[in-house]
Order: structure tokens, then sequence, then C-alpha cells
């Protein structure tokens, strides 16, 4: 058995894991730089090795992109499932801003609210509730 943990390369982790922070609630973990490193070049010394933090109840990994730069596709969403409606609007609203909203946060065919959105970083997002049916 394995556990999950979405592990994501930016531009600027720090930022980026702030962002997702303040956006969905939660907190930072642990920050390593590589400074922080023996022999560290003076040239990536204010950049992120390793970030872990808390947003929305899941935990997150980051690091900055050092070796290539950072190339965005769509395959890959994070999906968040939430049980109250509330939650799931004000997160999909949180990571709209500065984004592109792909679908709007609305009820779907299966029972449950649902919304995909791009955040600033380039990041996709589905929104979504417990379906109705599983909430009984």
């Amino acid at each position: 058995m394995a556990n999950f943990t979405a592990y994501l390369m930016s531009e600027d982790a720090k930022a980026q894991a702030e962002f997702y922070i303040e956006a969905l609630g939660g907190k930072m973990n642990s920050i390593t730089k590589h400074g922080d490193l023996p022999n560290a070049s003076e040239e990536l010394k204010d950049k992120v090795i390793n970030l872990s933090f808390i947003a929305a109840g899941v935990h997150f990994m980051m690091s900055d992109s050092v070796l290539e730069p950072v190339s965005y596709g769509n395959t890959v969403n994070l999906n968040l499932e939430f049980a109250e409606e509330a939650e799931a609007r004000a997160a999909f609203d949180n990571l709209a801003e500065g984004g592109v909203v792909k679908e709007a946060l609305n009820p779907a065919f299966w029972g449950a609210l649902f919304g995909h959105v791009q955040d600033k970083f380039g990041i996709l997002w589905m929104i979504t509730t417990v379906p109705k049916q599983d909430q009984q």
C-alpha cells in the first residue's frame, strides 16, 4: 500500500505554497533551500529544494525547478472533494483569483457540484462536493 502526495515543481515554490495556504487554509510544515546544504552554489542558495505544506487538509510537497524550466500541460489535475458546498465554493473562488475558470462550479449530473479552474501558477484543479446520494 502507498501514500500519495502531490509533488509540484514551481518557478517560485514558496510563493505558490503561500497562495495555496491562503486560498485553501493550512500551514507551512518545512522549507529547505539549496543554501541549507553543504557546498551549495551561490547561484542556487535561495532556491527551494524541498517544501512541505498542508492545504485543505491535504499534504503537498514542492520544489523550485532548477534543472529545467517548468512546463505545464493538461494531463494532471488536482481534485479536491469537499463535504460542504460553502467550502467548495470558497476554495474554487480563491483558486480562481488571478487564474482561468475552465468550467464554473455548478451542479453536475452525478449529484455533486463540479468546477474546473487553472490557478495563476498554471496548475489545474477540479473542485467537487460529495455527491448527494453519498451524504445520506
